[in-house]
């Protein structure tokens, strides 16, 4: 049985965008982005929110067919183009081959066959969509960025109680802290 868990870099106050949206100040260093792809490697099958999933797709289907990208961020690529994607949305009416379609309506009932039937990691981003799929994520891993950027999207839902147990802790020069957390 696959487990979900839920991965964002997040800024020092708890958010994954700044007020205008901005997602700048996550941007990773070579260290911390190994990392996330060594995390990204474990993953059976991303799960995404329909923004993230159309930044995320943008960036790195593009970037999968350039030469010259650093070597952290072409081997990002050919992990994300060669792992299954499934993007969450009422919105989108197409998609390319290695991603699936999912309505809003299907999520739970989704993921919960995927958890079923997936031996591996299933990794969700996106904190509206894991705010709706938040009774069936196992783990929380946050990358904490150390800037404050006083508001914007929050990594976690308001309002939400969850009790938490660090599994596991990781500083990186940068000043980054990679956090694990499981459900109590």
């Amino acid at each position: 049985m696959g487990k979900v868990f839920c991965s964002m870099s997040v800024s020092l106050d708890g958010y994954v965008e700044d007020p205008n949206g901005s997602i700048e100040f996550a941007a990773p260093d070579a260290e911390v982005h190994r990392a996330a792809n060594e995390q990204a490697r474990q993953a059976a099958a991303f799960l995404f929110g329909r923004r993230l999933y159309e930044m995320m797709e943008e960036y790195w289907t593009n970037a999968a067919h350039q030469d010259g990208l650093p070597e952290v961020e072409a081997e990002f690529a050919e992990v994300y183009m060669n792992t299954p994607r499934f993007v969450f949305s009422d919105t989108l009416t197409t998609v390319p081959e290695g991603v699936q379609l999912v309505r809003r309506k299907d999520a739970v009932a989704e993921v919960t066959r995927l958890k079923r039937e997936t031996d591996g990691d299933l990794d969700l981003g996106g904190p509206e969509l894991a705010a709706s799929l938040l009774d069936l994520i196992d783990e929380f891993r946050l990358f904490v960025v150390p800037v404050a950027v006083g508001g914007g999207k929050p990594f976690f839902p308001v309002g939400q109680h969850l009790p938490l147990r660090l599994t596991e802790h990781r500083p990186f020069a940068s000043g980054t802290v990679f956090l694990r957390y499981e459900r109590r």
